[in-house]
């Protein structure tokens, strides 16, 4: 391998080291880009524009790093629409909402952390199987979940407030679990999702005959695996903080 076609590997260096070093997420992707772009000699800017008298800037027919960078922030803006939602939801945890929520879950004797995560893991797969996006860290897990997990684990420990930093940050951790597990697989059982529609595309690009219901067909064994290992993890935890209350 020649030290130019090592040169465009130095991205996934940059990310790498980056976010071992938890540097602010944006500008790591975004420097990580420019530099592997630059190595594979690509132009800053496309030709056309102000930058075209510039030489050291533009190259003719070659699309510039930042034209890319531009185009795919534009393509992808809707995945940005979360951010309308924030203001709602900050007007609503302002007015209690993450009290009343912790006080609701509190109510149910049934409930323990374990036993919500799960039941959010499944809420999120039946989204997902019915093709229905949604935002689940900001719209559901920071402002529903985790207090309703913090108010499961307050009657679990039969306490008021949850003291222990470990404790709360198990909880996080719980509730971050269930909702990337739904998502990421549940998403899977619907075929107009995006991730099915890509594993089809390349398929039939590389001269598979498969339909989007069995790529579906084939996506429910690893859904069940998903629910089953996080059942296990959730009832682990919950057999956690049963031990911490019997310390207590």
């Amino acid at each position: 391998m020649h030290v130019q076609d090592l040169l465009k590997l130095s991205g996934v260096a940059i990310v790498v080291i980056g976010l071992a070093l938890r540097l602010r997420t944006t500008i790591v992707v975004v420097v990580a880009a420019l530099v592997t772009g630059m190595a594979a000699g690509m132009p800053l800017f496309s030709s056309e524009g102000a930058f075209e008298n510039l030489p050291m800037l533009t190259r003719a027919g070659q699309t510039g790093i930042i034209n890319i960078l531009g185009k795919a922030f534009a393509d992808n803006r809707l995945m940005t629409l979360f951010i309308i939602t924030l203001p709602a939801i900050g007007l609503a945890e302002k007015f209690g909402l993450q009290e009343r929520a912790a006080e609701l879950i509190n109510r149910v004797r049934a409930a323990t952390v374990g036993r919500l995560q799960l039941v959010y893991q499944l809420f999120r797969i039946l989204h997902g199987a019915m093709g229905i996006r949604l935002n689940g860290h900001p719209s559901f897990v920071r402002p529903l979940v985790y207090p309703m997990s913090v108010g499961a684990a307050e009657s679990q420990l039969k306490i008021k407030h949850v003291p222990d930093e470990p404790v709360l940050e198990k909880i996080k951790s719980a509730n971050a679990a269930a909702e990337n597990y739904g998502n990421f697989y549940g998403q899977n059982l619907s075929p107009v999702q995006a991730g099915i529609l890509l594993v089809y595309g390349v398929m039939q690009g590389l001269g598979y005959t498969v339909g989007v219901w069995d790529l579906v067909k084939f996506t429910i064994p690893v859904v069940v695996a998903s629910i089953v290992i996080a059942a296990l993890q959730f009832g682990l935890m919950d057999r956690g903080l049963n031990r911490l209350r019997e310390a207590r």
